[in-house]
C-alpha cells in the first residue's frame, strides 16, 4: 500500500504542478499584455474624446468673441423688458444662436443668462421661460467663480432645461473683450447621445464596460443611461487621478483602465473581468487536470501489479512467521526465485531450522535443571530453620542489652540536664544578689529624694496660699476703684447738667452769653469724654475682676489637691524606708541560699562521673550483642533467599518444560 501510495502521489504531484505552474505563468502573461492593450485603447479613446471636447470648447468661445452678439448684450441691461427694443434684440440674439445650434446636431439647446442670473434667450428644443432665475444653482455659481474659463456640468437626468433629457453643459462667462465687462453666462447643452456613441464604438473585451465618471467619481456617461449621477463602483484615488493615465486590479478581480481628460478633467474609465481574459489560459488548467486522471489511473495499474509482484509473497511469508510464532517449527517457505524475496524465504527457512535444533537442545537442558533446582530446595529449607533458630536467640541477648543502654544513657543525660540546670540556678542568684544590691541603694537614693520633694512640697504650699492672700487684696483694690469710678461717673452727669444750665442762661443772655455758650458746650463735650473714659475703664476693672474671682477659685481647687500630694509624698517616703529595711534581710538569705547550692553542686558532678562509666559499658555490651544479632539476622536472610531463589528454580524449569512442550519439532 506505501509503494502504491508513493507512485500515485508522486505522479499526480509533478503532473499537477506543472500544469498549475503553466496555467498560472499563462495567466500572468495575458493579463500583463492584456492591461497594456486596454491602456492603450483607452488612452485613444480618451484623446478622441478630448478632440470633442475641444470642439465644443471652441464653440462657445467663438460665441463669445462674436462682435455682433457682444454688442446686443450690451444693449440688454439698458432696455426695459417689455420694450419692442428688447424684444427685438432678444429675436437678433435667437437668429445668431439658432446658426449655431442648427449646425451642430449635438447641441440641444443654447442658453443665455444675465449676470444676475435673469434667463434672456434659450434656442434649440428647450421651452423654459424668460422668467427662470438660475443664480443659486450650482453649476451658476461654478461658471461665474471660473470667469471667462469654460466650465464643464456633468450630465443630468433631466436637462438643463425644462424639455430636455440626459443631457450635459459647457457654459462660459461671456465679457465684453473692450470692457473686460461681464455681460452674459453661455450654457450650452448637449446630449449625453453623444458621448454614449463614442462609448459604444469602444470594446476591451467581453464583459467589459467603459464608462465616463467626473473627478469625484460620479457617472457622466455609460452604455445604461440609468445610472448617469450616481456613484461609480470604480473609485480613482486623487493620486491616479494626478498620474492622468495607468492601470490596477480591484479587490473584486477587475482590471481597470483609466484616462483623465487635459480638457474637461472628466475620466474616461474602463474595466473588465480578470476571469473573462483568462479564460482561454483556462484550457490549460482542464488540460491539466485531465492529463491528472489518465496519470492516477496509470499510478493504479502501476500499483496493483507491484501489489502483486511483491505483495502477495510478503503476505505468504508473514503467514508462516504467525505460525512460527504459535509453535509450529516445521513450517518453510521453500521459495525458488533467486530475488530479494527468494533470499528473504530461504532465509526464514534456515532460521526455523536452527530454532527447531535450539528448542531440542533447551528441552534436555531444562529436565536436567528442574532435578538440581529439586535437591537444592531440600537442602536450602534445612539451613533455613537452624538459622531462623538462632536469629530468635540472638534477638532476645540484644533485646536485654538495648534496654540497659537505654536506662544508662537515660541516667546520664538526667544528671547532665541537673548540672546544666544548676549552672542556671547558681547563676541565676549571683544575679538575684547583684539586684538585690542595686534595689537596696536605689530605695536609699529615693528616700533621699523623697525628703527633698517633701521640703519644696511645703515651701510651694506657703507660695501657693501667700498667693491667695495678694489675690484677696488685689479683689478689694478693684472694688475700691469701682466705687471712684462710680462717683467720677456722677461728677460727668452734674458736669452734663450744669453745662446744660450754662447753655440756657446763655442763650437768655442773647448776643451777650455766646462767649459763655461756647464754654458751655467744650465743657459738656470734656463731660461726655469723661463719661466714655470712666465706662472703658469700668469694663476693664470688670474684667480684671472676672478674672481675679476665677484665679481665686482655681488657687482654692489647687490648695487641697497640694496637701494631698503632701500626704502621698509622706506615704511613699515610709515605703522607701521599709524597703530598704527588708531588702538587707533578703540579702542574708541570699547568702545562706548560694552557700547550699555550692554543696550540691558537687554532689552533681560525683553523680555524673558514675552515670556516665554505667552508660560507657552499657553501649560496649550493647554494641556487641547487635553485631551478633545482625550477623544471625545476615546469615538467616541468606537462607531465606536461599530457599526462594531454589523455589523459583524449580518454577522456572517447571516452565520452561511446560513453553518447550509447545514446540512442534
Amino acid at each position: 500500500m506505501k509503494l502504491f501510495l508513493m507512485f500515485f502521489i508522486s505522479i499526480l504531484f509533478f503532473v499537477l504542478t506543472v500544469g498549475m505552474i503553466s496555467y498560472s505563468v499563462s495567466k500572468n502573461v495575458i493579463k500583463n499584455k492584456v492591461s497594456d492593450s486596454s491602456l492603450q485603447t483607452v488612452k485613444q479613446a480618451g484623446q478622441k474624446l478630448d478632440f470633442l471636447y475641444q470642439t465644443f470648447d471652441d464653440i462657445s468661445l467663438q460665441i463669445m468673441l462674436n462682435k455682433e452678439l457682444q454688442d446686443l448684450l450690451d444693449k440688454v441691461p439698458k432696455l426695459e423688458a417689455s420694450s419692442y427694443e428688447a424684444l427685438d434684440v432678444t429675436r437678433q440674439l435667437t437668429e445668431k444662436l439658432n446658426v449655431v445650434t442648427f449646425s451642430n446636431k449635438s447641441i440641444k439647446t443654447l442658453h443665455l443668462y444675465r449676470p444676475d442670473g435673469k434667463l434672456i434667450v434659450i434656442t434649440g428644443v428647450g421651452g423654459a421661460t424668460l422668467t427662470d432665475n438660475s443664480a443659486d444653482t450650482d453649476w451658476f455659481k461654478r461658471t461665474v467663480e471660473n470667469g471667462g474659463k469654460v466650465t464643464w456640468l456633468p450630465s443630468q437626468a433631466k436637462g438643463y432645461s425644462s424639455n430636455s433629457n440626459n443631457t450635459f453643459a459647457v457654459s462660459r462667462l461671456m465679457r465684453n473683450t473692450l470692457t473686460n465687462s461681464s455681460t452674459a453666462i453661455l450654457v450650452l447643452e448637449l446630449s449625453t447621445d453623444t458621448l454614449t456613441k463614442e462609448l459604444s464604438g469602444m470594446s476591451l473585451g467581453d464583459d467589459s464596460n467603459v464608462i465616463i465618471t467626473t473627478e469625484d467619481n460620479k457617472y457622466i456617461a455609460a452604455k445604461d443611461m440609468s445610472v448617469v449621477g450616481k456613484e461609480s463602483p470604480i473609485q480613482l484615488t486623487k493620486e491616479q487621478q494626478d498620474d492622468n493615465n495607468g492601470s490596477f486590479i480591484t479587490k473584486d478581480d477587475h482590471m481597470v483602465a483609466f484616462y483623465k481628460s487635459t480638457v474637461s478633467g472628466w475620466n474616461l474609465v474602463g474595466d473588465i473581468p480578470v476571469s473573462a481574459l483568462v479564460k482561454d489560459a483556462k484550457k490549460i488548467f482542464n488540460y491539466t487536470l485531465l492529463i491528472a486522471l489518465f496519470a492516477a489511473i496509470a499510478a493504479v495499474i502501476i500499483g496493483i501489479i507491484v501489489a502483486r509482484m511483491i505483495g502477495s509473497p510478503l503476505i505468504n511469508l508473514r503467514n508462516l512467521m504467525q505460525q512460527g510464532a504459535k509453535g509450529k517449527l516445521t513450517v518453510r517457505a521453500n521459495y525458488k526465485s533467486q530475488d530479494e524475496i527468494g533470499q528473504l524465504g530461504a532465509s526464514f527457512d534456515v532460521m526455523m531450522q536452527q530454532i527447531t535444533t535450539l528448542v531440542q537442545q533447551t528441552s534436555t537442558s531444562a529436565q536436567a535443571v528442574f532435578e538440581t533446582a529439586q535437591e537444592l530446595t531440600n537442602s536450602s529449607q534445612v539451613t533455613a530453620t537452624a538459622a531462623r533458630e538462632i536469629a530468635v536467640a540472638t534477638d532476645e541477648i540484644s533485646n536485654g542489652a538495648g534496654g540497659l543502654a537505654t536506662e544508662s544513657e537515660k541516667g546520664n543525660e538526667l544528671t547532665h540536664h541537673i548540672g546544666i540546670q544548676m549552672k542556671q540556678v547558681i547563676e541565676a542568684n549571683l544575679e538575684m544578689g547583684t539586684a538585690a544590691a542595686d534595689v537596696q541603694t536605689s530605695s536609699e537614693l529615693g528616700t533621699k529624694y523623697m525628703s527633698e520633694l517633701i521640703s519644696k512640697t511645703n515651701l510651694t504650699e506657703e507660695m501657693i496660699r501667700s498667693m491667695v492672700d495678694k489675690v484677696n487684696r488685689l479683689k478689694d483694690s478693684t472694688r475700691s476703684i469701682r466705687k471712684i469710678l462710680d462717683v467720677l461717673n456722677n461728677m460727668t452727669k452734674q458736669t452734663n447738667i450744669l453745662s446744660l444750665n450754662a447753655t440756657i442762661e446763655a442763650a437768655r443772655a442773647g448776643a451777650a452769653g455766646k462767649g459763655f455758650m461756647v464754654v458751655a458746650d467744650e465743657i459738656r463735650k470734656l463731660a461726655d469724654q469723661s463719661k466714655q473714659s470712666i465706662e472703658v475703664v469700668g469694663q476693664i476693672t470688670e474684667t480684671i475682676q472676672r478674672e481675679i474671682d476665677e484665679t481665686v477659685k482655681v488657687l482654692s481647687t489647687a490648695t487641697p489637691i497640694f496637701q494631698e500630694q503632701i500626704s502621698a509624698v509622706k506615704e511613699a517616703d515610709t515605703i522607701f524606708k521599709q524597703v530598704t529595711s527588708h531588702m538587707g534581710g533578703f540579702i542574708e538569705q541570699l547568702s545562706t541560699v548560694s552557700d547550699s547550692i555550692s554543696t550540691l553542686e558537687q554532689s552533681q558532678v560525683v553523680l555524673s562521673d558514675a552515670m556516665t562509666n554505667v552508660s560507657a559499658v552499657a553501649e560496649e555490651s550493647l554494641a556487641t550483642s547487635e553485631e551478633v544479632a545482625s550477623l544471625s539476622s545476615e546469615q538467616l536472610s541468606i537462607s531465606d533467599g536461599l530457599v526462594k531463589l531454589s523455589d523459583k528454580l524449580d518454577l522456572l524449569s517447571k516452565s520452561l518444560t511446560d513453553t518447550l512442550s509447545k514446540f512442534e519439532v
